[in-house]
């Protein structure tokens, strides 16, 4: 399917209520219009008139059906950095992997509905005004993954996944599943605090409200220290969610509030072979966590600076330690040639290669801007089609590359260089 096709029926919501409720994640929030943006006057006509946009995610080309399940994970050695009034640390995460059978098993929505509500409440006024904020159901997008679904019972390499700065993990589900689809057991990870919204199982004595929405707004690089707090966390979140997995491996249950399992899934993770990715301040965090953490065989950083902000204008910044003193294992960097900051990346990314013994490869997607890693390259184009959205932010946001062309590539590098470095018995 291409990431420009696009279907606007109603989607059948029993399925999607019934994945919804096996899946948490998500947030609420009320929507504040733009005055005078065409494209958003558009969308609240389309809205009022009962129509709103039904977007559709590619799917995925491996030969395994996908599953997934959702983890709860509590690290009780740490402080929530966000919100002093939490005296943990609270993970979200969402696991896919090849399943046995799908069948009486659901797809799963990419969102569920108060996730959703947030969404649009949020992101298309304060993260990316591209976006319309109205028109668009956002809730009734499904992944391709089936909720619950039992496991292969064979050990497969796990690929963690870092999103960008402010990002949800549900904006990463389109090269999540096709890595799952290969034969992946992939874990995108939520930085509660940081992503615009994140849902968690239920409320806890500090926590009144199941919903958990962003400190962030605007560009946390105008800010060292928010972004040094930020990498920091999100670097410690990767390694925690590490640790809880290797009690999945043998044999434990680690969601905190005790929630079943599907079968098999502990039986799924090989733990000797470890790869991360992440998209912008993802990025940073999957090459600072290969530095910091042996687990972890390669990784891949989508467009993340490798240095703090400067303290001053005009200043320096600091790199940080992996590009400070280089890998010893596989690293790859890759960017556009629309991200308009991305002269910024060339010191940080040119220190770490030069200081890495050639371990360090470098590409670049053309005709492509920022967004294009996420799952907004196959959903903005739709919502240009459908009149929500000008060809100048499409642009702005993930470039004039077709989804056809755009998604294949970024989903096709990942894999590859996964598959080259995650290599061994019983690979995908």
């Amino acid at each position: 399917m291409s990431g420009g096709t696009m279907d606007r029926r109603t989607v059948t919501r029993s399925a999607a209520v019934l994945a919804a409720a096996l899946l948490s994640g998500g947030a609420g929030g009320t929507a504040q219009a733009r005055p005078g943006a065409q494209h958003a006057a558009r969308a609240r006509a389309r809205t009022h008139a009962g129509e709103d946009v039904v977007l559709t995610l590619p799917a995925p080309a491996g030969r395994h059906r996908v599953g997934v399940t959702t983890l709860y994970l509590v690290d009780r050695d740490r402080r929530d950095p966000w919100n002093p009034e939490v005296p943990v640390r609270e993970v979200m995460a969402t696991v896919l992997y090849p399943a046995r059978t799908v069948r009486g098993y659901p797809r799963a929505p990419q969102m569920t509905r108060r996730a959703a509500e947030s969404f649009a409440g949020f992101v298309p006024v304060h993260q990316h005004p591209e976006l319309p904020d109205a028109g668009v159901d956002w809730a009734a997008t499904l992944t391709h993954a089936h909720a619950g679904a039992p496991a292969q019972p064979v050990r497969r390499p796990v690929v963690l996944y870092s999103p960008g700065g402010g990002h949800a993990r549900t904006l990463g589900t389109g090269v999540a599943e096709e890595l799952a689809s290969h034969g992946y057991v992939v874990v995108t990870i939520d930085h509660p605090g940081d992503a615009s919204e994140v849902e968690f199982p239920g409320t806890t004595a500090y926590r009144d409200d199941p919903l958990r929405t962003t400190v962030f707004v605007g560009d946390p690089r105008t800010d060292p220290s928010l972004f040094r707090t930020a990498i920091g966390t999100r670097v410690a979140d990767v390694r925690f969610v590490l640790d809880r997995l290797a009690v999945l491996a043998a044999g434990g249950n680690p969601d905190a509030a005790g929630r079943p399992l599907p079968e098999h899934l502990g039986r799924a993770l090989d733990l000797r072979r470890v790869g991360v990715y992440g998209h912008s301040a993802g990025g940073t965090t999957a090459a600072q966590a290969l530095y910091e953490d042996r687990r972890i065989a390669a990784a891949i950083n989508l467009e993340g600076y490798l240095d703090h902000p400067a303290q001053v204008p005009g200043g320096t910044g600091e790199l940080f330690p992996v590009a400070r003193d280089g890998v010893d294992r596989p690293l790859l960097l890759v960017r556009t040639d629309g991200f308009r900051h991305g002269q910024a990346l060339e010191p940080s990314w040119s220190a770490v290669a030069a200081r890495s013994g050639g371990l360090v490869r470098r590409c670049r997607v053309d005709h492509a801007d920022h967004a294009v890693f996420t799952d907004y390259a196959a959903l903005v184009p739709q919502l240009q089609a459908a009149g929500l959205m000008t060809s100048e932010d499409r642009v702005r946001l993930v470039g004039a590359l077709d989804p056809a062309v755009s998604v294949p590539l970024v989903r096709d590098r990942v894999r590859a260089f996964l598959a080259r470095h995650l290599a061994g018995p019983g690979h995908p």
